[in-house]
């Protein structure tokens, strides 16, 4: 018996270090995930890791370079490679800031600008890389600018002349056509895109209207591609429309609200983000500086509202990282940002922790690096 007692305790030692040897390296080969936060009024962007407790640790601090005066908001973009960050700049010269992505440590390193055919108070590539779409909102222009092998914005390929107010401008899930909502025209203009001739074409139709005074500003598709969400900045309205793939065409099929239950004054929405999965969306409001939530049905694309927490002051922009788990929002007066824990049955946000950022913070993007 004395044999068996002693090799025994050692075969469970050798298990157990060979049980830790195997996390160990599977948590090395895990992907790592990055927060970046555009501030406008610093020039520069700040470099969060965010860890699996959804903690944040700040990284690395990054100026524009070239770029002297701040402007009124940062919009970011990523490239499809994960190879490229792009910042448009909203002070003149009007420029795109271009940054190298470390793909280990998520630091950025600048590579280069180029030029922006205005004011752009949002930027995003097509879904190939191959081009950088732009909304003036002061501007009343969308612009598309090719972009070069190295990352760098080129000269505007189209400038396209809208209705008031350009806000936000995306392509379609599959990259067939674009979409630049008009804040001030209570439109949505709809573009057939050539990726491979990277050129824009109005659809037919090619506006989708929107009720009058309501202001249409950002939108996300779901992630099926068979419903689009809008939020109007105006009026708070929260309005969910079935997308027809084929042709374009938005439908509408319900309208909520991103004001909290009680609300009496002048609304000011904001941002609006969905799950990677597609089961909840949220939404921003600067007035009440507040997030709502909202479970989707995958099947009916219909919204049930979950409720609304209070954020950072002014949440201009918000994001959620690429497993669903955490909401990041910052706050333009409160040069900071909040991390919040997303339930995974209920979606409901929970608060983590608030971090400091730079001054006015607008805009978050999440990025997974393997």
């Amino acid at each position: 018996m004395r044999p068996t007692s002693r090799i025994a305790p050692r075969a469970a030692i050798a298990t157990t270090l060979a049980f830790l040897t195997l996390i160990s390296g599977v948590r090395a080969g895990m992907a790592e995930t990055f927060a970046y936060v555009g501030n406008a009024d610093s020039n520069d962007i700040s470099v969060f890791k965010l860890a699996e407790s959804g903690e944040m640790t700040p990284v690395q601090t990054v100026a524009f370079t070239g770029v002297e005066k701040p402007g009124s908001s940062t919009p970011l973009a990523i490239t499809p490679d994960r190879r490229v960050l792009i910042a448009g700049v909203r002070s003149q010269p009007f420029q795109a800031v271009s940054f190298a992505i470390d793909p280990k440590t998520g630091q950025l390193s600048h590579i280069g600008n180029g030029p922006l055919a205005d004011s752009m108070a949002n930027i995003a590539t097509d879904r190939g890389g191959k081009v950088l779409f732009s909304a003036s909102y002061g501007g009343n222009k969308v612009a598309l600018n090719p972009l070069q092998a190295n990352g760098v914005v080129a000269e505007p390929k189209q400038v396209i002349p809208t209705g008031l107010n350009a806000h936000a401008f995306l392509p379609s899930p599959d990259n067939r056509f674009a979409f630049a909502t008009n804040l001030g025209s209570d439109q949505v203009l709809s573009f057939a895109f050539d990726a491979t001739a990277g050129a824009l074409t109005p659809n037919d139709p090619p506006t989708i209207k929107v009720p009058e005074k309501s202001g249409p500003r950002h939108f996300v598709f779901h992630p099926n591609g068979k419903f689009v969400y809008l939020i109007h900045e105006l009026n708070a309205d929260v309005a969910a429309f079935s997308y027809e793939a084929r042709s374009g065409v938005w439908t509408e099929i319900q309208r909520t609200t991103a004001l909290p239950e009680g609300f009496s004054g002048k609304p000011w929405a904001a941002d609006i983000h969905i799950t990677p999965d597609g089961r909840f969306l949220y939404a921003s409001e600067r007035t009440t500086n507040t997030l709502a939530a909202y479970k989707v049905d995958a099947d009916s694309g219909k919204l049930t509202t979950i409720g609304s927490v209070p954020t950072e002051k002014q949440p201009r922009g918000f994001n959620i990282d690429p497993t669903g788990r955490y909401l990041a929002a910052v706050g333009e007066l409160s040069d900071g940002m909040t991390v919040y824990a997303i339930d995974q049955s209920s979606g409901a946000l929970a608060k983590l922790k608030s971090y400091p950022t730079g001054k006015k913070p607008n805009w978050v993007e999440f990025l997974n690096l393997p």
